[in-house]
Protein backbone atom coordinates (compact mmCIF):
# COMPACT_ATOMS: atom_id res chain seq x y z
CA UNK A 1 0.00 0.00 0.00
CA UNK A 2 1.47 3.24 -1.08
CA UNK A 3 0.23 6.19 1.26
CA UNK A 4 -0.28 9.70 0.04
CA UNK A 5 0.01 13.15 1.79
CA UNK A 6 -4.21 13.17 1.49
CA UNK A 7 -4.17 10.19 4.00
CA UNK A 8 -2.28 11.84 6.64
CA UNK A 9 -4.37 14.60 6.38
CA UNK A 10 -7.35 12.43 6.87
CA UNK A 11 -5.72 10.27 9.39
CA UNK A 12 -5.00 13.89 11.46
CA UNK A 13 -8.53 14.63 11.08
CA UNK A 14 -9.61 11.66 12.62
CA UNK A 15 -7.33 12.01 15.71
CA UNK A 16 -9.14 15.48 15.98
CA UNK A 17 -12.53 13.96 15.87
CA UNK A 18 -11.34 11.18 18.46
CA UNK A 19 -9.91 13.84 20.72
CA UNK A 20 -13.57 15.95 20.28
CA UNK A 21 -15.71 12.95 21.82
CA UNK A 22 -16.41 14.27 24.75
CA UNK A 23 -17.94 10.53 25.71
CA UNK A 24 -14.12 9.50 26.38
CA UNK A 25 -12.74 10.97 29.78
CA UNK A 26 -10.50 10.00 32.00
CA UNK A 27 -7.86 7.27 31.29
CA UNK A 28 -8.94 6.46 27.82
CA UNK A 29 -8.82 10.35 27.05
CA UNK A 30 -5.32 10.46 28.61
CA UNK A 31 -4.05 7.34 26.21
CA UNK A 32 -5.62 9.17 23.03
CA UNK A 33 -3.82 12.20 23.87
CA UNK A 34 -0.94 10.37 24.10
CA UNK A 35 -1.87 8.84 20.99
CA UNK A 36 -2.11 12.07 19.09
CA UNK A 37 0.96 13.28 20.36
CA UNK A 38 2.79 10.33 18.44
CA UNK A 39 0.70 11.21 15.13
CA UNK A 40 1.50 14.78 14.94
CA UNK A 41 4.94 13.86 15.77
CA UNK A 42 4.95 11.21 12.93
CA UNK A 43 3.13 13.67 10.65
CA UNK A 44 5.62 16.38 10.77
CA UNK A 45 8.72 14.38 10.37
CA UNK A 46 6.18 13.42 6.59
CA UNK A 47 5.84 17.05 6.23
CA UNK A 48 9.19 17.68 6.68
CA UNK A 49 10.34 14.53 4.05
CA UNK A 50 7.80 16.09 1.76
CA UNK A 51 9.09 19.44 1.96
CA UNK A 52 12.61 18.72 1.74
CA UNK A 53 12.16 16.40 -1.84
CA UNK A 54 9.61 19.01 -2.99
CA UNK A 55 12.91 21.97 -2.35
CA UNK A 56 15.45 19.63 -4.37
CA UNK A 57 12.98 19.45 -7.04
CA UNK A 58 12.91 23.13 -6.83
CA UNK A 59 16.34 23.29 -7.07
CA UNK A 60 17.17 20.56 -9.58
CA UNK A 61 16.93 23.03 -12.73
CA UNK A 62 20.36 24.47 -11.06
CA UNK A 63 22.17 21.24 -10.94
CA UNK A 64 25.53 21.58 -13.45
CA UNK A 65 24.83 19.29 -16.31
CA UNK A 66 25.12 15.32 -15.91
CA UNK A 67 24.61 16.17 -12.16
CA UNK A 68 21.50 14.29 -10.62
CA UNK A 69 19.70 14.70 -7.88
CA UNK A 70 20.41 12.01 -4.73
CA UNK A 71 17.66 8.64 -5.60
CA UNK A 72 15.68 9.27 -2.51
CA UNK A 73 15.20 13.09 -3.54
CA UNK A 74 13.94 12.50 -7.21
CA UNK A 75 10.37 12.76 -7.95
CA UNK A 76 9.99 8.75 -9.42
CA UNK A 77 6.32 9.17 -10.09
CA UNK A 78 6.10 11.04 -12.98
Amino acid sequence: MKNKLIDLNNHLFAQIERLSDEAVTGEALKEEMARSKAVAQIASQIVANGRLALDAQKLSPELPIGRRLPQMLENTNG
